[in-house]
C-alpha cells in the first residue's frame, strides 16, 4: 500500500474534491478539518449536523446504512419459535436487528444467523399479536426501518369441527353439514384434496363453511367420500383437516333384474 503525505489538498474552483470511491473506506489520522464545509452527505456522519460540523472542524465519516428488502414469513405464531429470513444488504456479524411493535415496543430475535451480507436467518419467539416493523442498524449506528410492518404474530385457524365422518347420507339426498374454524382474523375455507360427493359444494359464511347441494351420483353401491378441508386466515395462515361423508344406496338402489 503506497503513502502520500500532503499538507494541502485543494480542488479546483467550484468543483467537488472526493476522497475515495463509493463503498471504500478513507482513515483519517488525526483530525479531519471542518471549517468551511459546504456540503455533506448525512448518510454518512455519525452523529450532528452540517452546522456542528463547521464549528466543530472535526467530522466523522462512516459506512452506508443497511437496506432492508423483505421478511419471510411475514406471518408467525405467538409463543412459537420460528425461523425467519430477512433480505438486504449490509448485513454484518455485529448488525443488530429488531422487531418493533406498532404500539412501540420493541424486540430482538433469539439467535442470528449471518448467511450472507444480504441473508440473515432469525429465530423468533414472540409472545405478543401484532404487527411489527423490522429495524436494522449497523454497529457504527447507522439504522433502517421497513416501511411497513410486515411481521405479523398472529394465531393461526383452528377447527372446532372434529375429523373423521360427517354423516351418511342417501343417495339423492339433499346434505347440508357445516364445519367452523377460528382465527383472530375471518377464516376462508376450501377443499385441499380429495373429492366431495358428486352435487354438494362449499358455500361459506365467516369462520363457518357449508358441505351443501343434492347428492346426484350415478353410483350403485355406498361410497365413502374422503376430501381435506382447509382454513386460511386473513394473514394466510392455514390449518388442514380431514373429513368424510358416506352416501348410502337404498335397497331398491341396488337391486338389479334379469
Amino acid at each position: 500500500m503506497s503513502q502520500i503525505e500532503v499538507d494541502t489538498i485543494l480542488p479546483q474552483s467550484s468543483s467537488t474534491l472526493q476522497l475515495g470511491n463509493a463503498g471504500s473506506t478513507v482513515n483519517v489520522t488525526g483530525t479531519l478539518d471542518g471549517n468551511g464545509l459546504t456540503g455533506l452527505n448525512a448518510d454518512n456522519i455519525s452523529s450532528g449536523t452540517l452546522a456542528d460540523a463547521r464549528l466543530s472542524g472535526n467530522v466523522t465519516l462512516l459506512g452506508q446504512s443497511p437496506t432492508y428488502t423483505s421478511i419471510s414469513p411475514t406471518a408467525i405464531e405467538p409463543s412459537t419459535t420460528t425461523d425467519v429470513t430477512i433480505l438486504g444488504t449490509g448485513f454484518t456479524a455485529t448488525t443488530v436487528f429488531e422487531f418493533v411493535n406498532t404500539t412501540g415496543a420493541i424486540l430482538k430475535p433469539n439467535t442470528i444467523t449471518l448467511n450472507s451480507s444480504s441473508n440473515v436467518t432469525a429465530s423468533t419467539n414472540i409472545t405478543t399479536t401484532g404487527d411489527y416493523y423490522i429495524r436494522i442498524e449497523n454497529d457504527s449506528g447507522l439504522a433502517t426501518r421497513s416501511t411497513n410492518a410486515d411481521l405479523q404474530v398472529s394465531t393461526a385457524p383452528v377447527f372446532s369441527t372434529a375429523a373423521g365422518t360427517l354423516g351418511t347420507f342417501e343417495k339423492g339426498d339433499a346434505v347440508n353439514v357445516a364445519i367452523t374454524a377460528s382465527s383472530d382474523s375471518a377464516v376462508d375455507f376450501s377443499v385441499q384434496s380429495g373429492t366431495l360427493p358428486t352435487g354438494l359444494s362449499l358455500g361459506s359464511t365467516q369462520n363457518t363453511v357449508y358441505i351443501a347441494g343434492t347428492e346426484s351420483s350415478s353410483i350403485t353401491a355406498a361410497t365413502t367420500y374422503n376430501f381435506t378441508i382447509r382454513a386460511t386466515d386473513q394473514e394466510s395462515q392455514t390449518s388442514d383437516r380431514a373429513f368424510s361423508i358416506t352416501i348410502d344406496v337404498g335397497i331398491t338402489e341396488g337391486m338389479r333384474f334379469s
